[in-house]
């Protein structure tokens, strides 16, 4: 530390003796009283006195300073020095004084620190021990873990079976933090768990099932659905009836259906028919309770993601979904299971390309429509525009009963789900409303009219294929041939767009006929080119007809147009389908 006496190379007591050497030379020369010189040199000796107490006095500060920089690095270098703290999970008190833990899969007997008493601490939670393996710390308990599905609870609550990933059955202990009054359990619920200790820590708000399918009861009504009223009456005397006066069912040995197929073209109206049957079933359920809100639950599958590649997990997660059904069926409330787009998850058996997966997917649904355990209040809905995919084993009497063809809609049909899209409340343009007397509802019905009309017309403009059967059969096929009410909804919007656009170039307010005729000019116009010539199943697919194999597809639009000719198409092996 020398270097702080800068320019006298001197300690802190060679300076101490320095400074009294030259307070003592100056007492000798005042004492002498020399005058002169001896003045001057009283004062530089003073002068000199004061700098070394200075000096001394930062000297006496540094040290200090390291004194205590010292002192911080031997603490930390004492902290660093110590052994690791471990951590495990606290099982029970001992009768000893000593609590049992669990420390890297380690079930262990230790001692508790004094600071903590035992009474706090609870099945389950997490705490540190020293180097000794002694308790000196309660924490919190661990946060994450292992999902896995609560199958029964054992030894009223203390204990839970659960099932694990590839159906691996576990039987594990409850944390405190499970045995809280305020949470409820009940089979079916995923919780986390720390597979080395055996605990099960907490329960996940959202079962993994929940991943797959959509429990929110549409707001959809059947008075929200156009153009298929023989449809939606089959589907209210197939499910409402036997729901809401099982008695008379009973009286006549009768059994309700277990399932409905809803199938036909797409863009239909399908899955809005399924949605429309949950809500009127929780609405007639409420009513027949004489309660006013209404609950009911519609699990929505999302079939392509229940396919999984790992085997087994697409059959466990149709067991989860069914075993959710039933647990909400046994509180007396409807529920609906609706497997959209039915045939990319239960194909009929043997027909797979490169993988059979359907041999065991098809056997477990099976299995829950039928099986031991019966499915009261729990109706299957599915739906598919390639029914002829479907196994056979699903479809006979006793699974999926009823069997309703959503149908493409005529004319009458398109007026009622125009009515759905295009209603009095939107901005009509005044030419048009001038037309019609200023009638919001009188111009509604004429646009709505002269739409149908256009789309409807067996004219020249609407030809869309020429299709030649094997027996030598032609048939023009028209753009109404493929109509939907997913299109004319497309063709509403479109109309809305361009009105819009009309609005903010010109300042002209308002939807025109001519808007709604030209959306279906450009609606048309996209169509052209979908699917493609040389594959009559994608045309047996949209359009819905079937009959007589075809042997030969020309596209009419496109050969005047010169853009692609017309092509044969019978050397296509395999075919399979039919117009």
């Amino acid at each position: 530390m020398t270097d702080h006496s800068s320019g006298y190379g001197l300690d802190e007591s060679a300076l101490r003796r320095e400074i009294v050497r030259l307070q003592q030379e100056v007492e000798r020369l005042s004492a002498a009283r020399i005058p002169g010189a001896a003045g001057d040199e009283i004062d530089r000796l003073r002068a000199q006195v004061n700098q070394l107490g200075s000096q001394n006095e930062r000297l006496a500060s540094t040290l200090r300073d390291a004194r205590e920089q010292i002192v911080q690095l031997k603490a930390e270098v004492d902290r660093l020095a110590q052994p690791p703290n471990t951590f495990g999970v606290f099982v029970a008190p001992a009768e000893d004084g000593t609590v049992e833990v669990i420390s890297a899969g380690r079930k262990m007997r230790v001692s508790l620190s004094p600071s903590i008493e035992v009474e706090d601490l609870q099945p389950g939670q997490e705490v540190m021990l020293n180097e000794a393996f002694n308790v000196v710390a309660a924490r919190a308990f661990e946060k994450v873990g292992e999902i896995v599905i609560l199958k029964e609870i054992l030894d009223g609550g203390e204990r839970a079976l659960v099932v694990a990933h590839a159906d691996e059955e576990r039987v594990v202990h409850l944390a405190g933090t499970l045995k809280d009054p305020d949470v409820k359990l009940k089979v079916g619920d995923a919780l986390t768990m720390d597979p080395r200790a055996g605990f099960a820590f907490e329960k996940v708000p959202r079962a993994e099932v929940e991943e797959l399918v959509l429990e929110e009861v549409p707001d959809i009504d059947y008075s929200d659905i156009g153009g298929l009223g023989p449809q939606i009456a089959n589907i209210r005397d197939a499910v409402e009836l036997p729901f809401l006066h099982p008695e008379l069912y009973k009286e006549h040995g009768l059994k309700p259906p277990k399932g409905v197929l809803l199938y036909g073209p797409p863009g239909c109206g399908k899955t809005l028919i399924a949605k429309a049957v949950a809500r009127s079933l929780a609405k007639k359920a409420a009513e027949a309770r004489g309660q006013k809100d209404s609950k009911s639950y519609f699990l929505n599958v999302k079939g392509p993601e229940l396919l999984n590649k790992y085997v087994g997990e697409t059959e466990r997660h149709i067991r989860l979904i069914f075993s959710r059904a039933r647990d909400k069926a046994s509180e007396g409330t409807p529920v609906v299971v609706f497997f959209d787009e039915m045939e990319s998850l239960f194909r009929t058996r043997g027909s797979g390309v490169s993988s059979d997966v359907e041999t065991t997917i098809v056997p477990q649904l099976l299995s829950e429509i039928d099986g031991v355990e019966r499915l009261e209040n729990v109706i299957v809905i599915g739906a598919s525009n390639r029914e002829d995919m479907i196994d056979p084993a699903i479809l006979r009497p006793g699974r999926l009963d009823v069997k309703i063809k959503v149908q493409r809609p005529d004319a009458e049909g398109a007026k009622d789900i125009f009515t759905k899209y295009l209603t009095e409340d939107l901005p009509l343009h005044p030419d048009d409303l001038d037309a019609n007397n200023n009638s919001r509802n009188a111009t509604v019905e004429a646009m709505i009219l002269r739409t149908v009309e256009r789309m409807y017309a067996e004219s020249e403009e609407n030809q869309f294929l020429e299709v030649t059967y094997a027996n030598g059969d032609k048939e023009i096929l028209y753009f109404k041939d493929f109509n939907s009410g997913a299109v004319i909804q497309n063709i509403v919007d479109r109309a809305k767009k361009a009105a819009i656009k009309n609005f903010l170039d010109f300042g002209q307010r308002g939807i025109r006929l001519e808007h709604l005729l030209q959306a279906c000019v450009d609606e048309f116009k996209e169509s052209e080119d979908l699917p493609n010539t040389t594959n009559p199943d994608d045309w047996a697919r949209i359009s819905g007809k079937k009959g007589e194999r075809i042997v030969y597809i020309r596209t009419i639009i496109q050969g005047k147009q010169g853009t692609e000719p017309g092509r044969t198409i019978d050397t296509v092996a395999n075919t399979g389908q039919y117009l």
